[in-house]
């Protein structure tokens, strides 16, 4: 990405523009339904150069008077991404103008960016809208007993964001979150894993979280699953049933594991889904 222009998108009052937070590294043995010699050649088909990199977006939203970002990064968090103030500083934004977060999970590469290294919040003025479902899960003490060590720690970082955030927490089930924006439950990767649909001006875009962590792998399979959802028949369900429907209705995605560019469309041709970048950009 130059370091002075961004994937931006227009759906009426709104400007929806793509912001990286950087990468993240995660080994193509933990997708299942597909051997990991056809998943890099999969990968190698697409012109990825590193395999294994899974890029991290986060979406900043200005219109209808609001400044909102969807999901913050992984912060650095385990040496992923902490990218994204340096680049919402060249567009121009800093965190105090940011007054509505929208949380698609509590994954680390999505609230990492949250809080700083000393547990203070990132964006003090802020509000942060996450599903109901989503926080009962993470705040959980019998499912915090049943994790493993490694997911105990993203148990750790989540609380520490909802606590951070305190009465500037609000939580939600389904149906219209802020004046044109809905959210949509997309259920399997977690427990309350949220898509949002922004309307406006006869123009929808959906911002879909984490439908796919390698899109190239994922769209044409959605049968293939990663070990990091939650329940992941329901993952693979809930990834056919929405490529279906974007396909059929021609909706512009946005996702925080496509790549860079930020904006797609999905096709089905020949009974095989595609991804196909959209190219607008913006000046910071």
């Amino acid at each position: 990405m130059s370091t002075n222009t961004f994937p931006v998108q227009r759906v009426g009052d709104f400007t929806i523009t793509a912001i990286s937070d950087g990468y993240l590294t995660a080994s193509l043995d933990f997708l299942s339904n597909i051997d990991s010699c056809d998943a890099a050649r999969m990968q190698s088909d697409a012109g990825q150069q590193e395999p294994a990199a899974v890029h991290i977006n986060c979406y900043l939203i200005r219109g209808a008077g609001r400044t909102v970002l969807v999901d913050a990064g992984a912060g650095g968090i385990r040496q992923w991404g902490g990218r994204l103030r340096a680049h919402l500083a060249l567009a121009g934004v800093e965190p105090a103008d940011i007054d509505t977060i929208l949380l698609t999970h509590a994954h680390p590469d999505h609230v990492g960016g949250l809080v700083d290294p000393d547990g203070q919040i990132v964006f003090p003025d802020a509000e942060l809208l996450v599903h109901q479902r989503e926080v009962k899960f993470w705040q959980d003490d019998a499912n915090l007993a049943r994790a493993s060590e490694r997911a105990r720690g993203n148990f750790l970082i989540a609380r520490r964001v909802f606590d951070g955030y305190g009465d500037r927490l609000r939580t939600f089930d389904e149906g219209e979150v802020l004046a044109g924006i809905h959210a949509l439950p997309l259920p399997g990767h977690t427990d309350g894993h949220t898509g949002y649909l922004f309307e406006s001006a006869g123009r929808s875009l959906l911002v879909w979280g984490d439908i796919v962590h390698f899109p190239h792998i994922q769209i044409k399979r959605p049968d293939v699953s990663i070990a990091f959802d939650q329940d992941a028949t329901l993952a693979a369900d809930t990834r056919s049933r929405l490529l279906d429907q974007v396909s059929a209705e021609g909706l512009v995605i946005a996702g925080m594991h496509l790549g860079e560019a930020g904006f797609a469309r999905i096709r089905r041709t020949n009974g095989e889904y595609g991804l196909f970048y959209e190219a607008d950009r913006m000046s910071a």
